[in-house]
């Protein structure tokens, strides 16, 4: 019987690869670029998947399901990491009776994050190995190897993968589902899992004895492989990386790291005095290369040649090693950008169009709306993490001095899923200590920066079944919120007048704006039209940042036109015409 193959991108991989290891339950927050995982592992039956309100809670989850017996997976992207670490850290010292694999998706470039960092030093510090595929291939295959580390070494692994290999696609070939043997059965074992100080204080020996034995084990691990070719030169890399080397110089010899933690010594020893000269392509710190010439192991480039910023390519690495190839950075220079904008009638453009007139400080959040913060609306001023809108608010309305000018006023906008997230917290420290700001709930009943996934609001689950819908309002009053206020977000007029009263109230206002994500949901009304002998050409409606619209010249004059085909009929653009030249 032929061997069954087909095309995966990393993410996908993943997936199958918790399904035929045997994976019985994974939990994720979702997060470019791991988003998918969760995604495809929800069509294997077999295993039991939801999405949690955040990273902490998904871990905390997942360190349940182990403890118990069940092999786990967790997946959040590389930010995810710094929200889940508490219990990371701590689960490092109680180990795990099930394999858990939590995978960390690392977005070098920053495609769509706030910041670069380079986890790789979550397993260096938490003391716990971290694996690197470089392929769909090694994506699928080395989830099962991790599992099987995990229970032999009683440790949580880390998977790290970037937005490269989370994204990319190629063949994998396809094996069968193999089960855990026999039922889960929970086993009190107290001095292992409840991690009181006593208990702490044996296990941590414990953990660094296990960090030598992994030592031991990186030497012969299949995950860490020697390609010898021509040995004037010798590459050290891992993940993404080893491919880009491969591509552009395949005749050169690589000592390929799939256990980026802890190192093979010896091996890393035997292959730098076999080779000429010693490179070392690493995307982000020189994680490798500080540990590698702290051996007093001779490396010969390193991050000189390859910077800590942003993402590699085979093009890059061929350039910056042998000076050939074209300048990477003038092959872009006069293409026109392509800035993301809001979607055509999403509900934020309203909102933000008026937080833009009123000259307020908007304390921003992760998701969407952050695209509030470029031209031209250009009315979205701080943005740092999730759920520190709220927060940041509060500190800000406590040391502004007090004015009738809305300009040294703040309003914190957060959405839904976020609010779920971390905001709840934020909000309850502001109400707390008696903040007068003013917080923004944008509740479109998805979590939409990431693709429209279910949260704790939407009424159904990650597998599509109905549950709770979440009342954030009735939260929110339950939270000790005196004024709440809903607005419509497509009404101008409304948005407006309820801000204004908000801003000048000296108690905590919550506004929640409900209307749902038009892309998620489908929602479209007739487009609208503009009279072109009416229109002035005055580009005030182009403030709103619409894709539908664009501006023409013909016969000299100057008229703005819709798109039908983008149009989704939100009137936003109608309420900020001055000459009444748009409409159905």
């Amino acid at each position: 019987m032929s061997e069954q193959k087909a095309i995966l991108s990393g993410n996908e991989a993943i997936a199958r690869g918790a399904w035929e290891a045997g994976v019985k339950l994974a939990s994720a927050y979702p997060g470019t670029p791991s988003t998918e995982i969760l995604e495809n592992v929800k069509n294997y039956t077999d295993i039991y998947s939801e999405w949690a309100p955040n990273e902490k809670v998904a871990l905390e989850v997942g360190v349940g399901s182990a403890i118990a017996g069940a092999r786990t997976l967790v997946t959040m992207k590389h930010v995810g990491v710094n929200v889940a670490a508490d219990p990371l850290f701590t689960l490092s010292y109680t180990g795990v009776k099930g394999g858990l694999v939590l995978v960390s998706a690392d977005d070098p470039a920053m495609h769509s994050s706030q910041n670069e960092q380079d986890n790789r030093n979550y397993g260096r510090s938490a003391k716990i190995p971290v694996i690197e595929p470089s392929d769909s291939q090694e994506c699928k295959d080395f989830v099962a190897i991790a599992l099987d580390l995990s229970e032999k070494f009683d440790t949580p692994v880390f998977f790290r993968t970037t937005t490269r290999t989370s994204h990319s696609k190629s063949i994998v070939a396809l094996g069968g589902r193999t089960e855990q043997q026999g039922d889960i059965e929970l086993e009190k074992n107290m001095p292992k899992y409840t991690m009181l100080p006593s208990s702490a204080r044996l296990r941590h020996p414990l953990v660094e004895e296990r960090l030598l034995k992994l030592k031991e084990y990186a030497e012969t691990s299949p995950l860490n492989r020697v390609e010898y070719n021509d040995t004037s030169m010798g590459f050290i890399c891992n993940g993404i990386s080893y491919q880009y080397v491969k591509e552009a110089l395949p005749e050169v010899s690589v000592l390929k790291l799939g256990l980026s933690y802890p190192l093979p010594e010896k091996k890393i020893r035997e292959f730098a005095a076999r080779v000429d000269k010693l490179y070392i392509v690493e995307e982000g710190d020189p994680f490798f290369e500080d540990q590698i010439r702290a051996l007093g192991i001779k490396v010969d480039h390193g991050k000189d040649m390859f910077p800590l910023t942003g993402e590699f390519s085979a093009a890059f690495v061929k350039k910056q090693v042998t000076g050939q190839g074209p300048d990477l950075r003038a092959v872009a220079e006069g293409l026109p950008g392509r800035p993301p904008a809001f979607c055509p009638g999403c509900s934020h453009r309203g909102i933000f169009t008026i937080l833009k007139k009123l000259k307020v400080f908007v304390s921003g959040d992760i998701g969407c709306y952050t695209l509030g913060a470029l031209p031209p609306i250009s009315a979205l001023h701080s943005c740092v993490c999730m759920g520190a809108s709220i927060s940041m608010g509060h500190g800000i309305d406590k040391v502004v001095a007090k004015s009738d000018d809305y300009s040294q006023k703040v309003v914190s906008v957060i959405g839904d899923s976020t609010f779920f997230h971390s905001g709840m917290t934020s909000l309850l420290n502001s109400i707390y200590n008696k903040s007068a700001s003013v917080a923004m709930i944008l509740d479109n009943r998805t979590t939409g920066m990431t693709g429209g996934q279910e949260n704790p609001g939407s009424g159904r689950t990650l597998s599509g079944e109905e549950a709770i819908a979440a009342d954030i309002p009735a939260l929110v009053k339950a939270m000790g919120v005196k004024n709440v206020v809903k607005i419509n977000p497509y009404d101008l007029n409304d948005i407006e007048e309820k801000l204004k009263a908000a801003l000048e109230n000296e108690e905590m206002t919550v506004v929640v704006v409900e209307a749902p994500c038009v892309l998620r949901y489908r929602i479209s009304k007739p487009p609208l039209k503009v009279d072109a002998e009416k229109c002035t050409g005055c580009k005030r409606c182009l403030s709103v940042s619409c894709n539908a619209l664009s501006l023409e010249v013909k016969d000299d004059k100057k008229f703005v036109v819709i798109d039908p085909n983008m149009c989704a009929g939100c009137g936003v653009c109608a309420q900020v015409c001055k000459f009444d030249a748009i409409g159905e």
